[in-house]
């Protein structure tokens, strides 16, 4: 009883702390106060400064948790209303969602190599575009850490949906298309909900190109630590 207690406190906090989060970012609209960034921020604070084992958080987090799948698959409700135009798409936005994935990869085993990051970091990285249960398994079979993964995985999520309206308004794209591919490719779940933002259509193809990034990630990935001798 006093566990289930606890869960059901943990929820409620976390489901108040959101919605106050949102009505912030509604007010003022500005990407870093994205309620998934600030929520996530403050639960941690919340979590440091009550002393919380992350064991205690679970109790009600597993319950939140599992309301990912559901979330997940309700994306697949706009699809169905724009199959066709994704369809009529389907080749540009395999092709974008490949190449964004390469350079994603490419560019950041350069960076990482340019300040003598330790080879299981850069090994971890790799697949930091790629949902995180995809994302860990793949860094696990390079030889990478899983929790380390799951960190940048986050870090590249969020950091997309702050930088990436700012990339799209520096590079003037208008195309809901574009804007789908380019936040649904970088910045996973978080990025296809931003995305849904801006048009149905655009959440629509950041859905798909959030599930070709997993896809194309995992086949691309074994063979980055080849071409840079890792």
């Amino acid at each position: 009883m006093e566990q289930l207690l606890k869960a059901a406190i943990i929820i409620v906090i976390n489901v108040m702390i959101f919605l106050l989060m949102r009505k912030v970012y509604q007010k003022f609209h500005l990407a870093i106060l994205n309620s998934v960034i600030t929520t996530t921020m403050i639960i941690i604070l919340f979590m440091l400064i009550f002393r919380i084992p992350y064991e205690t958080y679970m109790l009600g987090g597993n319950w939140i948790n599992s309301l990912l799948g559901p979330a997940v698959i309700s994306f697949a409700f706009p699809l169905y209303l724009h199959r066709k135009l994704l369809l009529k798409y389907l080749l540009p936005i395999i092709l974008g969602v490949t190449v964004a994935t390469f350079v994603g990869m490419i560019s950041g085993v350069l960076i990482m190599n340019l300040f003598g990051i330790e080879k299981e970091f850069v090994l971890s990285m790799i697949p930091k575009a790629l949902t995180i249960p995809v994302a860990v398994q793949v860094a696990n079979t390079l030889g990478g850490m899983g929790l380390i993964t799951a960190v940048f995985t986050m870090f590249a999520g969020y950091s997309g949906i702050i930088f990436g309206p700012i990339i799209l308004r520096v590079f003037r794209i208008h195309s809901e298309i574009g804007i789908g591919v380019g936040l649904g490719s970088a910045s996973q779940a978080v990025g296809v909900a931003k995305a849904l933002e801006h048009s149905e259509l655009s959440g629509s193809v950041g859905s798909v190109s959030m599930a070709l990034t997993a896809v194309v990630g995992s086949l691309i990935a074994p063979f980055i630590p080849i071409i840079f001798g890792l």
